[in-house]
């Protein structure tokens, strides 16, 4: 037996969930209740909230995507001894 709620969600959170369930091949009404039923099993709620970059943070990644597509990287190392006596020259 199937039931309806009502939950009041933010315009752009619904539309941004409904294009992820879309692209798993799910409504949103499936992606709910598939969560709720992970509830009920774990008896967990886990959230996740990404935090916003900070302004240092943004510049280092920058600066090392800058390093990386000027070709400015380490040579790789297959063992930890060629690593060292790079290291070391």
């Amino acid at each position: 037996m199937n039931t309806v709620i009502s939950v009041k969600v933010d315009k752009e959170v619904k539309e941004s969930a409904q294009a992820v369930a879309k692209s798993a091949g799910l409504s949103l009404s499936a992606l709910v209740n598939s969560y709720l039923r992970q509830v009920v099993a774990t008896r967990r709620i886990e959230l996740y909230a990404p935090e916003d970059m900070t302004p240092k943070l943004e510049d280092l990644i920058a600066t090392v995507e800058a390093e990386i597509s000027a070709g400015d990287v380490s040579d790789s190392y297959n063992d930890p001894d060629s690593f060292v006596a790079a290291l070391k020259q």
